[in-house]
């Protein structure tokens, strides 16, 4: 299933994504998409049974806002350096472990909603990243397959970066990864059982109508189930947690100089194969 909230900042609704792309209401089935709804089967269950008894009353999509696949985020955590070839153009050496950090939920907007570009900023970047979503309480998870019998879908996650407050300025990552508006979500969440490979996605990003990044999946250093695995060493997963998996080589601070950091005016579209396309235009906080 193709999950998604819609309606204005605030006041979304959940809705579905039909085979045929028809946009439909799911206000009268669930309360909305979160956490809660991901480790219930039964509300599940009635989703896919109102789907396909055609119940669903279909939604005009005409000016309607997509926000957020996912209300109420309860952690994002994110692994950096996580591809091959995106090490190599940072010049960096591949962990030996996932490196993690943190990105606060307030990050997170709507797939096309504006980002902002933070005061004094000179380096903003951008980062297309596949987005794991869990939907089942993980710790200390013991293999790969029940890593990922805890998944509950994918999304498109874009990890805008500022690489000066992240990379010059002391002190760990955060500073540069936690910005205002600095994680667009979704469209959709794209439930497990419609991605059967995770580490077979096409990854793409284009910057005022310029391929910038052109990746798979195939070139991450560890893969979902590795870290889903991994994480739950160090701190539990609940549902409605997020994991950003890394991103591919042609981000900004590979570019050889003078690097093409964002600037207020440009425009930034994204997509992974069969989980959506987000744009976003950037303007100046």
């Amino acid at each position: 299933m193709k999950l998604l909230r819609v309606g204005t900042a605030g006041a979304e609704r959940p809705a579905l994504l039909d085979a045929e792309g028809t946009l439909r209401d799911l206000s009268g089935v669930v309360p909305d998409i979160d956490g809660p709804l991901l480790a219930d089967d039964a509300a599940l269950a009635r989703i896919r049974a109102a789907a396909d008894a055609g119940e669903l009353p279909a939604l005009d999509a005409t000016g309607l806002r997509i926000g957020p696949p996912l209300a109420r985020i309860g952690k994002i955590v994110c692994i950096g350096l996580n591809y091959h070839d995106h090490a190599r153009e940072t010049g960096a050496e591949p962990p030996a472990e996932p490196v993690i950090f943190f990105k606060a939920a307030d990050t997170v907007v709507g797939p096309y909603d504006t980002v902002l570009v933070p005061r004094e900023s000179t380096q903003t970047d951008w980062e297309v990243e596949l987005a794991v979503v869990i939907g089942r309480t993980a710790r200390y998870l013991g293999s790969h397959e029940e890593a990922l019998a805890h998944v509950a879908g994918y999304a498109v996650a874009h990890d805008v970066s500022e690489r000066e407050f992240q990379l010059e300025r002391g002190g760990t990552w955060d500073k540069g990864k936690n910005c205002e508006t600095f994680n667009p979500l979704g469209p959709w969440l794209v439930t497990a059982d419609e991605v059967p490979d995770p580490q077979a996605l096409g990854l793409r990003l284009w910057v005022n109508g310029e391929l910038k990044q052109n990746g798979t999946t195939a070139e991450q250093i560890f893969g979902v189930a590795e870290v889903v695995r991994y994480v739950s060493q160090f701190m539990t997963l609940y549902p409605g947690d997020v994991i950003n998996t890394g991103t591919p080589a042609g981000v900004a601070l590979g570019a050889p100089e003078p690097k093409p950091f964002l600037r207020a005016g440009d425009v930034v579209e994204l997509e992974i194969e069969g989980l959506g396309r987000q744009r976003q235009e950037f303007k100046d906080a």
